[in-house]
């Protein structure tokens, strides 16, 4: 192969990495946020379906085991909390990715990719000075 067809190559391999790169980060915001949903499904039934005094089964692995039903509780919201800054660390990746992706194929960045909800405080504040 001579030069140029070498490096029209490499480029579409880089490219096709990218891109692999890119939908490798979606997949994995599906997986955890389906892991997030199992989680809060767990929460619910621990919340109506059985009284406060029981153990509950939890599964770890391929094995069953009595935890309390607090206990269990409090695993099921830290696992949440993990989730939830996994899941906001990949999109913060992602947006990266999608850039270099992007900017590989010649495009111009996306425009508003970058924006990011008003925290509570700063949603507070605005209301307080619109009700002036």
């Amino acid at each position: 192969m001579d030069a140029v067809s070498q490096r029209v190559l490499q480029y579409l391999t880089e490219v096709e990495e990218a891109a692999e790169d890119v939908l490798t980060s979606k997949q994995q915001i599906v997986d955890l946020d389906s892991k997030r949903n199992r989680n809060r499904e767990a929460l619910n039934a621990l919340k109506t379906e059985i009284p406060d005094s029981e153990k509950v089964k939890v599964c770890f692995g391929n094995m069953f085991i009595k935890f309390p039903k607090s206990k269990t509780k409090e695993m099921i919201e830290k696992d949440q909390e993990q989730l939830e800054k996994e899941i906001n660390d990949v999109r913060k990746g992602l947006k990266a990715k999608v850039n270099r992706l992007n900017e590989m194929q010649g495009n111009p960045e996306l425009r508003g990719y970058n924006l990011c909800p008003l925290s509570t405080d700063e949603l507070k504040a605005l209301n307080s000075i619109l009700k002036i």
